[in-house]
């Protein structure tokens, strides 16, 4: 059929029969009505306006603690080694009293499955205050912005100067808050790599020059990282690269605590003098200054509504306040609240999905906490010499080898005594007790032996335990085979 109708337009068209279809000329005579757009936006530098406020003295606290953290923990000693020290070479993780094996990597991926449903309780119970108050790339951002103010001077001053010119002046300025930022980024990376190599010798071998490859590597790039981040990517890394600002939405109900401009109370917008009859004029509260705009981090007018661009950190609120404490008007144009606030309506603290996330998150806990604190210190593996099955020691004695692996766990030095049953009259050859250094693993030949009368087949499972001598509560018990010749 499509062939055929195919054919029939070939010859209407060509006989001329045919009404052709009416088609009109769009291209411009001027090129210059043509209009291009970039897939690619590119940057607008943010200036942020300096300001101060009560949710800025909040962010600043937090933000205080968290360097304090990262910055002071990499020098805390606990048992004459470094408290949080993830020796790598040694493939032993350091914190505080406790230390972890790879085999123990099980207990990170549950500790970081903790902390996402955490952050997903505290999302959907006040929105982003992760970002805004705790979030590193926010907190070393807002440290960066604090440099180039000290520096350069605060929004408009930096306008001015970035439009006219390089002078010896500017040059300076510049030259400064890039040295800032690189003592900073330097400080950054030089503490980061200090939680796997042991900051007291790092830092003396940063000092003289004497740092081996790899550290060498290391503190170059999170220096390289953190200078780019902080210092000129800033909310590109939060709008762009980060995920969270993807999926919060799916966590968000009208519950969750939210930044948002009230609009009835502000609408409609307007700049006035004090003697302005408000309602006279048909003005809302808003008086148009773009205060909330100008302290923003990530650039945005929260009066436009809920973006994923907004991080929560206050700051418009805090702008607003301000404003409206001068003019004379209430605070809280601007404000935490939440959807069904915003429309008369009152906010549920206890609804289904916090409280099922609050739940999981409380169960995870308790079950982290109860392996964490029933975890032994001690690793036990055992293999059986695969070159020789068996010795015949004598008509009536059968002897098999194995290599006991025994590791520390705990932060002191340990004595083990090594016992086997499984088979009556079942004996250990080898010396019975096996001294372990801290954090240490060794290896340790042992012989076995059991005699023919009370083997009933050829592989009989038997049971090894390793006990430390000091703290019995230290034990393990693993099960291996005891080969003897076909009967």
């Amino acid at each position: 059929m499509l062939r055929s109708q195919s054919t029939d337009f070939d010859r209407h068209t060509v006989s001329g029969n045919m009404n052709k279809i009416p088609v009109s000329d769009i291209t411009p005579k001027n090129t210059k009505e043509v209009e291009t757009y970039d897939l690619y936006a590119k940057r607008e530098h943010i200036y942020v306006k300096f300001y101060k406020g009560i949710f800025k003295n909040f962010r600043i606290i937090s933000g205080a603690m968290m360097l304090v953290l990262f910055y002071g923990s990499p020098w805390l000693q606990w048992n004459d080694h470094q408290a949080i020290l993830f020796d790598l070479p040694n493939r032993q993780f350091h914190v505080f009293n406790a230390t972890f094996w790879p085999q123990d990597f099980m207990l990170l991926s549950g500790l970081l499955i903790i902390l996402t449903f955490i952050l997903f309780v505290v999302t959907v119970f006040a929105g982003r205050l992760w970002c805004g108050y705790a979030c590193p790339q926010f907190v070393w951002t807002w440290l960066f912005i604090w440099a180039e103010r000290v520096t350069e001077g605060d929004r408009n001053q930096r306008m001015k100067q970035d439009k006219k010119p390089m002078t010896k002046a500017l040059f300076l300025r510049k030259t400064a808050k890039h040295s800032i930022w690189f003592l900073l980024a330097l400080s950054t990376a030089l503490a980061f790599v200090g939680y796997f190599t042991p900051i007291r010798e790092l830092t003396p071998s940063f000092l003289n020059f004497d740092l081996g490859p790899w550290e060498f590597w290391w503190i170059g790039f999170i220096a390289v990282a953190t200078y780019g981040n902080a210092g000129w990517l800033r909310e590109q890394v939060c709008i762009y690269m980060c995920p969270y600002a993807r999926f919060q939405s799916v966590m968000f109900d009208s519950d969750t605590l939210i930044i948002s401009y009230d609009e009835k109370r502000g609408e409609n917008r307007g700049k006035r003098s004090r003697k302005t009859d408000q309602k006279a004029a048909g003005l809302g509260d808003c008086i148009d200054c773009y205060h909330c705009v100008n302290v923003c981090p990530t650039g945005i007018d929260i009066r436009d509504g809920l973006q994923i661009e907004c991080v929560a950190c206050g700051a418009c609120v805090d702008a607003c306040d301000d404003i409206m404490t001068r003019i004379g008007y209430d605070k809280g144009l601007i404000k935490y609240t939440t959807e069904n606030q915003l429309n008369g309506g009152e906010t549920k603290i206890i609804r289904p999905k916090l409280m099922a996330y609050t739940i999981i998150v409380t169960a995870m806990i308790g079950y982290f906490g109860y392996i964490i604190f029933e975890r032994i210190p001690i690793e036990v593996d055992v293999h059986r010499d695969r070159n020789q099955l068996f010795i015949e020691v004598s008509d009536q004695i059968i002897e098999n080898i194995y290599t006991l692996k025994v590791a520390n766990k705990s932060n002191m030095d340990l004595v083990y005594t090594i016992s086997v049953s499984g088979i009556e009259g079942i004996k250990l050859i080898t010396h019975p007790t096996l001294a372990v250094k801290a954090g240490k693993l060794i290896d340790y030949p042992i012989q076995i032996q059991a005699s023919t009368d009370e083997i009933s087949k050829r592989n009989t499972n038997i049971l090894i335990k390793v006990m430390a001598i000091s703290a019995p509560q230290i034990q393990s018990e693993i099960e291996s085979r005891f080969i003897a010749p076909a009967f």
